[in-house]
């Protein structure tokens, strides 16, 4: 599988700048952003949840 040149990605990020715009565009990023951070910090409240349960079985055997 090939992976994509410097031309194609440009090519693309010049298509979606004229279907969505600046303006939109801005905001589907700092959407993703969030999502993206609020999807780590799930994660990681997961694993101290995971150690905590752990830590607590250690402790009662």
């Amino acid at each position: 599988m090939m992976k994509p040149g410097i031309w194609e990605l440009v090519i693309v990020l010049v298509i979606v700048l004229l279907l969505f715009g600046p303006g939109r565009l801005s905001k589907i990023a700092g959407e993703l952003g969030s999502g993206i951070r609020n999807f780590r910090d799930g994660i990681s409240e997961g694993k101290e949840g995971e150690n905590e349960e752990d830590e607590k079985t250690e402790s009662e055997e």
